[in-house]
């Protein structure tokens, strides 16, 4: 299938190993993963800077497969996930660099497409994370530099 913005196609990405058991070589358990998790959460990390800490310092290859719950949900059970997911979080300020650009270089249209293309990906976003109940209706996107 061609990608949405592009005439392209093509694989998304790596892939995960299809091996189901947990490696032998993990030293952690399920409670001490989580309280990494927690640790790592209350310093201030998103959920995918809390894997990549843990794949890279901790050894820790993946989180689901020792716990059986993924690390958005271990935050969710603990009271301690973020308002807005991640994704989103993370599109709205590509848009407001992205706008900020857009002010001083005003001719720049290969951005502004780039902006176009960003707030359609949220719009599309905010769609389903209204659907799927993760943020409230009455959320309203708002990329007002500030």
């Amino acid at each position: 299938m061609a990608r949405i913005h592009a005439r392209r196609r093509g694989k998304a990405g790596s892939k995960k190993p299809l091996s189901e058991p947990t490696p032998k070589w993990v030293q952690y358990k399920s409670d001490e993963v989580e309280s990494l998790v927690l640790k790592l959460a209350k310093q201030g990390m998103s959920t995918s800077m809390i894997g990549l800490t843990l794949r890279d310092s901790y050894g820790v290859p993946d989180v689901e497969k020792i716990t059986k719950k993924k690390i958005g949900k271990i935050l969710e059970e603990k009271g301690i996930a973020p308002q807005i997911p991640e994704d989103i979080n993370n599109l709205i300020k590509k848009a407001i660099q992205l706008k900020k650009h857009l002010i001083i270089h005003k001719k720049d249209m290969h951005s502004k497409r780039g902006l176009q293309l960003i707030t359609s990906k949220l719009n599309r976003l905010v769609k389903y994370y209204k659907s799927a109940g993760k943020l409230p209706e009455e959320w309203k996107l708002n990329l007002e530099m500030g």
